[in-house]
C-alpha cells in the first residue's frame, strides 16, 4: 500500500503526518487536564430524620475537663520538651494498695477456672459488699444493707438519679460546683438556656469566702433536688454538723431530696464537720448519700461506687424512693465488674481500711503543701485541710485566663474555678492528686514565677 493512502490529506509527508498528531495529542492532553482541573460536587452528609436532643445542644462548649485536657495538649505541642505537671482534673496517681490489689488479682484469676468463674451478678451488688459497706460506713447510723446499691461509681448514679427523677425536676446546686450536677440537669431537660448567670431553671446556691462556702438558705429558692457536696469540689470547704442540720432542715420544710456527694468524705479530719448527712437527724426522710472508692482507693479506673437510698424516703404521692432506683438499676444497669468489687471488698477489711487511710494521708499531705506554698506567696487560699483540692482567689482577672498564665509561665495544669460555676470566677482550683516529686517540683515552679 502507498504511504500516501494512509496519510491524512494524501500528498503529506510524513513529517508532516509527525507534526499533525503530535499537536492533536498535545491538545487532547491539554484537554484532559483542564478535564481533572474540574471540582468534583461538594459532597453533602447523608442525613437521619432523627432529631437532636435539644437540650444537649444547650450545653456550653465541652464538658470543663476534656477542655482542659485539650488546651494542655496545645501547650505541650508548643512547648514538646516542657515537663507539664497536671494539679487539675482530680485523678489519683498512686499505685493501688498491696492487700487490695491482691483480692482483684485473686479474682481475675479465679475467673479462669470452673470453681472460680461467676458471670452476671446482682444488680444492687454482691450482698456481701452492700453489708459490709453498711456496716463500716452507716450501720451507727441506722442504715440497712438493702438500702445500699453497688455502682460503677458517684457520677455514673448522679447521671441514672437524674434519669429517675426526670424533666419535670427542679435543681438547686452548690455554686461553685462539681460539673456532672448541673450538665446532667440541661441533658434531661430540667432548665432552660444559658447565661452570664448560668442555665434558667437551676437554682445557684453561692457558696463562697464571704459566706463561709455554705449557701444562705433565706435566699434560696425551693427546690425538688438539692445537690450538695461535702467536703466541696472544687473549693475544699467541708460542711459542719450545724450546716448540715440547717440544709436538712431546709430540704424537710420544703419537702425537696438532698442528692448528698460524699465522694470525699475520708478527707475530713475535723470532728465537727460530719462525713455522712445521715448522721444529721432527719436525713433519712430526705436524703440520698452516693460515695466512691475512687480518691480512697486509687480506683478512678476500675470504678466502684455506691448509692444510699433510705426506705423511709417518699415521693410526694407516698410511694418508696428505694422501688424507683431498684427499678432504674435492674433495667440499665448490670451490675459492678466482679473484680472491681472483690477489691471493694478487701477496701473494707482491716488491712484494707489501714492501705486506704495512708492513701488519703498521702494526698493530705500533698494539699498541706500546696496549701503553705500559696499561702506564703501572698494567695488567699481556701481548702486543703479536709479535702485534696485547694481553691486560690485571683480577683480581677478570668479564670481561664489564669488558667492559661500559670501553664505559660510554669508548665502547671490547674483547673479554672468559672468551670465549676459562675461563684468560681476569679478562682482555679489546684489538685493534690500527683506524685510527691512532682508536687515538690510544682511548689519550686510557683515559687519561681509567683515569689516576690
Amino acid at each position: 500500500m502507498a504511504l500516501a493512502g494512509i496519510i491524512p490529506g494524501g500528498g503529506a509527508s510524513l513529517r508532516d503526518f509527525t507534526a499533525s498528531r503530535s499537536v492533536q495529542v498535545v491538545d487532547r492532553c491539554r484537554l484532559s487536564s483542564k478535564i481533572r482541573a474540574v471540582a468534583a460536587p461538594e459532597k453533602q452528609d447523608v442525613r437521619t430524620s432523627l432529631r437532636r436532643n435539644e437540650n444537649i445542644g444547650k450545653l456550653q462548649a465541652g464538658y470543663l475537663f476534656p477542655e482542659i485536657a485539650k488546651r494542655r495538649r496545645a501547650h505541650q505541642e508548643k512547648f514538646p520538651d516542657a515537663h507539664v505537671i497536671s494539679l487539675g482534673i482530680g485523678d489519683t496517681t498512686e499505685p493501688i494498695t498491696g492487700y487490695v490489689a491482691d483480692a482483684m488479682k485473686q479474682a481475675a484469676a479465679g475467673l479462669g477456672t470452673q470453681q472460680g468463674y461467676s458471670g452476671y451478678g446482682s444488680e444492687q451488688g454482691n450482698p456481701k459488699l452492700r453489708e459490709a459497706i453498711c456496716n463500716r460506713f452507716y450501720r451507727s447510723l441506722g442504715r440497712q444493707p438493702q438500702e445500699v446499691f453497688v455502682s460503677d461509681g458517684s457520677k455514673c448514679d448522679i447521671g441514672r438519679m437524674q434519669m429517675m427523677f426526670g424533666s419535670g425536676a427542679k435543681a438547686a446546686v452548690q455554686d461553685p460546683s462539681y460539673p456532672a450536677y448541673v450538665d446532667s440537669a440541661v441533658m434531661i431537660g430540667q432548665t432552660g438556656g444559658y447565661s452570664d448567670t448560668g442555665y434558667e431553671g437551676i437554682e445557684y446556691m453561692v457558696c463562697r469566702p464571704e459566706n463561709d462556702f455554705f449557701p444562705d438558705l433565706s435566699q434560696v429558692r425551693p427546690a425538688d433536688l438539692i445537690f450538695f457536696c461535702s467536703p466541696n469540689n472544687p473549693t475544699g470547704a467541708a460542711a459542719t454538723r450545724k450546716q448540715l442540720q440547717e440544709l436538712v432542715d431546709f430540704a424537710s420544710s420544703n419537702g425537696s431530696v438532698i442528692l448528698y456527694d460524699a465522694a470525699y468524705s475520708l478527707y475530713i479530719s475535723d470532728p465537727n464537720c460530719p462525713k455522712s448527712i445521715f448522721e444529721i437527724p432527719g436525713a433519712e426522710t430526705c436524703c440520698i448519700e452516693t460515695c466512691s472508692f475512687s480518691k480512697y482507693a486509687g480506683f478512678t479506673g476500675v470504678r466502684l461506687g455506691w448509692t444510699v437510698v433510705p426506705e423511709q424516703l417518699r415521693y410526694a404521692d407516698g410511694q418508696q424512693v428505694i422501688k424507683d432506683w431498684n427499678r432504674v438499676t435492674n433495667t440499665i444497669f448490670n451490675g459492678a465488674s466482679n473484680i472491681a468489687q472483690a477489691g471493694g471488698l478487701a477496701c473494707l477489711e482491716p488491712e484494707g481500711m489501714k492501705e486506704m487511710q495512708q492513701t488519703v494521708d498521702f494526698y493530705k499531705e500533698n494539699a498541706s503543701i500546696l496549701l503553705q506554698t500559696f499561702e506564703e506567696l501572698g494567695f488567699k487560699v481556701h481548702g486543703g485541710k479536709n479535702a485534696p483540692y485547694v481553691w486560690i482567689a485571683i480577683p480581677g482577672k478570668p479564670s481561664w485566663d489564669t488558667f492559661a498564665d500559670i501553664l505559660e509561665r510554669t508548665h502547671i495544669v490547674t483547673t479554672p474555678g468559672s468551670g465549676f460555676g459562675p461563684a468560681g470566677e476569679g478562682f482555679v482550683r489546684a489538685s493534690a492528686f500527683g506524685h510527691r516529686e512532682d508536687i515538690l517540683e510544682a511548689v519550686q515552679r510557683f515559687k519561681k514565677a509567683y515569689g516576690s
